[in-house]
């Protein structure tokens, strides 16, 4: 993108079904800044999506055509999108399991998990993220663009564990694998190994930011909530606050490294750089969903509607201009996400 002397920034985007569209408007209302160049993007599941549409717009173009790329998927992936009624049918249930449970169908999709998989149900693999990806994104272009670094994971099926794509590794298959829910999809292969979404393992991933980019502030579009007041009661309810602990798990983790390598290095206990064996004094910040919009629940990552994308979107695009407007000064400067707060554990 067109480097203009602002402040240097990571960012990274946790997935989360249809609510990744609050991701769409944080984008855009970041890239209408021009006093902000990105480093490096990293992504799982639906942020996985925006992450290479980010890119792949600002290797095309700059920050315009990268605006103009989300929009376009956005609108392509709701009911208002031409899509064929097979497509539409399996993007539905998509963002109504991606990562969570709660759509319309779940228990017609709980009462036929008991007997089939996906294995089973979509015997063919329907997949219309394929088409989709492939019309907005162009991974030859995009490998080639060295002026951001790009990382999306996936989770190993084979030995459980994070597996990281790059850009230079960048494929369809990649992006599909990252947004791979097993139990809609079969488990998407690359070179012999098999994937599922990236959200179970890195949601999202931090640290590959830390040794590839200039930026040493990360920006966390974080769609997930962290607290919850009221106490689930009902089984869906409780599926739901499951899914949302579990798939901030591997997040707390990260925050929790961050915060005791970064402490290290502002005490003089690490030594501060590049170089190796020296350590980044990495400064944390977040743009959260549940500040910008109040009673959202977990069965809205269901909705497909084009005003609630764009609902999303436009809360999206306020909660971006609020960061930098509070936050714009301490960019450089200090984490304004508190992590010893976030990552402290409460005593029973």
């Amino acid at each position: 993108m067109k480097k203009n002397g602002g402040k240097r920034i990571n960012l990274a985007l946790q997935g989360g079904g249809a609510h990744g569209a609050f991701t769409w408007g944080v984008l855009d209302g970041l890239l209408s800044d021009m006093r902000l160049t990105i480093d490096g993007v990293t992504g799982a599941s639906a942020g996985a999506i925006n992450a290479v549409l980010l890119a792949d717009g600002l290797a095309a173009g700059g920050p315009i055509a990268a605006q103009d790329r989300l929009s376009a998927f956005w609108k392509a992936t709701s009911i208002d999108g031409n899509m064929a009624p097979l497509q539409r049918q399996v993007i539905d249930r998509l963002f109504s399991v991606m990562p969570y449970a709660g759509s319309p169908m779940e228990a017609w999709m709980n009462s036929m998990q008991r007997f089939f998989s996906p294995y089973d149900l979509n015997p063919f693999d329907i997949n219309p993220l394929q088409d989709l990806i492939h019309q907005f994104v162009d991974f030859e272009r995009l490998a080639a663009y060295d002026r951001l670094q790009v990382f999306i994971a996936a989770t190993n099926v084979t030995t459980g564990k994070l597996a990281l794509f790059s850009r230079e590794r960048m494929t369809c298959k990649a992006v599909m694998a990252s947004a791979c829910l097993p139990m809609l999809f079969k488990a998407v292969e690359i070179d012999g190994v098999p994937y599922w979404d990236g959200g179970y393992m890195g949601n999202p991933p931090i640290f590959p930011l830390f040794r590839t980019t200039e930026a040493e502030d990360v920006i966390l579009v974080q769609i997930n909530p962290v607290v919850r007041q009221e106490t689930p009661t009902s089984s869906r309810d409780i599926v739901n606050r499951v899914n949302e602990i579990t798939f901030n798990s591997s997040l707390q983790s990260e925050l929790r490294a961050v915060e005791f390598v970064s402490r290290l290095v502002a005490e003089g206990k690490l030594p501060h750089g590049r170089r190796p064996g020296q350590y980044r004094h990495v400064k944390m910040h977040r743009i959260a969903l549940g500040d910008a919009i109040e009673g959202l629940t977990a069965s809205s990552k269901t909705t497909t509607d084009y005003d609630f994308f764009l609902q999303l979107r436009d809360a999206g695009r306020l909660a971006a201009k609020h960061f930098l407007d509070t936050h714009y000064d301490d960019l450089g400067v200090r984490s304004t996400l508190d992590l010893k707060a976030e990552i402290a554990a409460e005593k029973g």
